[in-house]
């Protein structure tokens, strides 16, 4: 399995005039594969939506986005509404399993980090040991580390109820002794985005 992670800036102002020709046409889009999961920025980069994508492999990426790109109906018509787009390939974590769907949180922290080159294998490691303490507290929907795009990025991404949850749980996880990963001799760069999930993503 893999993830194909879409990253667009829109105009300011833009973002549910996006959401919804993205939800119109979606059904069509759906004929070829699922979407996985749909946020926009609350905090982070401003006016941002990001679309997540499950594939097989990179073969059935390609051959599904050749057919929808066929497809008179997709992508949104939303030309005028575009700053840049991005597209990144992420493999899962050997921990993880499949993206799920359905009701988590109101909100969706994604923490992204680099780390050096050359030290992925021994993250995942050092991830995979610290990981059973933390989802304890809240769960961990996905855990993915690069393939194609920006290399050596490892993201992780956490939902909760509210931003009062999402303190309370992070003071708790960081009281944990066991928490974060003893990863940070590897870390070059962090970032995270708090995103909320448009009505019609799955991953909600």
């Amino acid at each position: 399995m893999i993830y194909e992670m879409r990253t667009y800036t829109l105009k300011p102002g833009m973002v549910n005039d996006y959401e919804a020709r993205f939800a119109e046409g979606l059904p069509h889009r759906e004929k070829y594969s699922k979407l996985g999961a749909f946020w926009h920025t609350e905090f982070g980069p401003l006016n941002q939506v990001v679309h997540v994508w499950p594939y097989d492999d990179l073969n059935q990426r390609m051959e599904v986005r050749a057919a929808a790109n066929q497809d008179p109906n997709w992508p949104p018509k939303a030309a005028g509404l575009y700053v840049s787009q991005e597209t990144e390939v992420f493999n899962p974590a050997p921990f993880m399993g499949p993206l799920p769907s359905g009701q988590f949180g109101n909100i969706y922290e994604m923490r992204i980090y680099t780390y050096e080159v050359g030290s992925m294998p021994e993250v995942l490691k050092r991830w995979e040991k610290s990981v059973p303490d933390r989802v304890k507290r809240s769960p961990l929907i996905a855990c993915w580390y690069s393939e194609l795009g920006a290399l050596n990025k490892f993201i992780h991404i956490w939902p909760y109820s509210d931003f009062q949850e999402r303190e309370r749980i992070r003071g708790e996880a960081m009281a944990d002794p066991n928490w974060p990963p003893n990863s940070r001799e590897f870390l070059v760069r962090q970032e995270n985005k708090l995103l909320i999930p448009a009505s019609f993503s799955p991953l909600h």
